[in-house]
This record gives C-alpha cells, structure tokens and sequence, in this order.
C-alpha cells in the first residue's frame, strides 16, 4: 500500500455513484486518480493522527442530491477535509462531498483546475445548481471564512450564516443535513490574527495557535450528522421566510454540537471515541 493509494479509498472511488467516463474523468473536471491521490494521505490522518469518529452516517443518503451544512471549526481547513474524508470511507454507503471553495482559494496560479480535479467548485449559485442537478452531495460551511477564523475563546459559537445555501436547496429541492465538526478548535486553537500579513497575502486572517505551525495537534475528532431536513419554497420567499428556516438549521447544529461537547471525556483528548466503525480500514 503507498501512501498515496491506500485500499479502501481506490474500493470506494470505484464505487461513487458518479459518472465516470472511461478516461476516468466526470463532466465537472472531476478525476478518478486525483481522488485517490488527494484523499489517501488524508485518510491515513483521518485514521491515525486526527482519529476521527464519524457518528449518523445512515443520515447521509446512499445516493441522490443532498447539502450537508457544517460549522467551521479551527481555522485550517482540517475540518472539512475530515468531513469529505469520512464520507468516502463510508463503506456502506461512500459518496463524495464537493465543495463550494471560497474565492480566495481558487486566487492561486493551477489552483482552481486542482480543486475541481477533487471536486470543488468556485463558490457561486450557479455551480450549486449544478453539482445538485446532477444528484451530488455538496457541503457547504454557511460561516464562510468568518467561522473558519473563530478565536479559542469563542469555540464552538456558530456566527452569522449566509443565506445562500437556503435558497439554493428550496430551489433545487434538496435536503439539507446539518453536521457538526467537533475538535478543530483543540486541535488548533486560535489565539489572534495577524491582520497585516492577512492584507499582505490577500488571505481573510493568519492566524497564530501555540503550537507556532499551520498544523493541526493530534487532538481525536468527531463528526455528527442529523437527520435530513426539508423545507417548502422554491427560493424566492422573502428573507424573513429564509431566516426563519435557517435559524432552523442553525438550532439542528447546536443540538449536535452540544451533544459532541457533551460526549467528550476531555476536550483535549488523544485517543478515538468509540462508536460505530463506518470508515473501516482495509
């Protein structure tokens, strides 16, 4: 087994219910070995080093369209990297969660073909619409970068929502499945930002944690996922109508978060929490 080709994420890519074309590539860019590629290393760390457990994955539809909505939680992305990770090791059910990525990702030079050859997409309705009209499962962090750049003392304190993600699932009628990231916060506790290094790499914070690298701690993590929710509309209601459902979501999310605080023995834990092995090693 190599580093970059761990068994059971090759076992799981070739059971994705997604067109793959015999190039091994889908009509969005999407590549078969870039897959393999980027989530095996990310598997090894999903496994050994961050230790994640992933507790509801039976809420996440075998097949079909569906927005998984997920708080931001420790600055560095290892969340959502976690999040897509344990839903391509579902062995019941693998799937592949695609991202909406901020502008500030796809800036770099080769950066965004190298997202989409992994699945993400540019950060606009109209990719969304996309992705869902051809029964994808997106992943959306309605925080944006605002969550994503929470300092320690606020952990776990959800901030304002977008409102897009509502409106983009009342339009394309799609459930939406709230989730909730548990660890990033210990893992990489924020104490402040360098706000002129943020100006000067046009980047929305840089963030310092005591551990002085961008590297997460090896603290265990945990993933919830509720039931699926639906709302009724088709996206044009007024916006009092819009924030009445997403304080819905918003309250879905508390419930997980505060039942994973909850389930911790200590917030700095190192090992596994038990449960159900959804993302079974070969």
């Amino acid at each position: 087994m190599s580093f970059f080709d761990d068994p059971q994420v090759r076992r799981n890519v070739d059971r994705l219910p997604i067109d793959f074309d015999d190039y091994g590539f889908d009509r969005f860019g999407l590549s078969k070995k870039a897959l393999i590629r980027a989530y095996s290393p990310m598997a090894y760390m999903y496994r050994h080093y961050l230790k994640v457990t992933a507790f509801g994955l039976e809420n996440v539809p075998a097949q079909g369209r569906a927005l998984v909505i997920a708080n931001h939680s420790g600055g560095l992305g290892a969340d959502a990297a976690m999040i897509f990770t344990s839903l391509l090791l579902n062995d019941d059910a693998p799937r592949l969660g695609q991202g909406m990525a901020e502008y500030f990702l796809t800036r770099a030079p080769f950066a965004r073909p190298a997202l989409s050859k992994v699945g993400h997409l540019t950060g606009i309705p109209e990719h969304g619409e996309q992705l869902l009209a051809d029964e994808r499962l997106v992943v959306v962090f309605p925080e944006g970068a605002r969550g994503a750049g929470k300092l320690y003392k606020d952990r776990y304190k959800l901030v304002r929502f977008g409102t897009g993600f509502m409106r983009l699932a009342l339009k394309m009628d799609t459930p939406i499945i709230p989730c909730a990231f548990i660890g990033g916060e210990e893992s990489f506790p924020q104490l402040f930002h360098i706000k002129w290094l943020a100006r000067l790499v046009k980047g929305p914070f840089v963030p310092v944690a005591p551990q002085l690298i961008f590297f997460p701690l090896p603290v265990a993590c945990q993933i919830y996922y509720g039931a699926p929710m639906r709302f009724e509309g088709d996206g044009s209601e007024p916006d009092h109508v819009i924030q009445t459902y997403i304080e819905e979501v918003r309250h879905a999310m508390e419930r997980l978060i505060s039942t994973g605080l909850d389930a911790r023995p200590h917030p700095f834990m190192l090992q596994r929490m038990p449960g159900p092995d959804k993302e079974r090693a070969p």
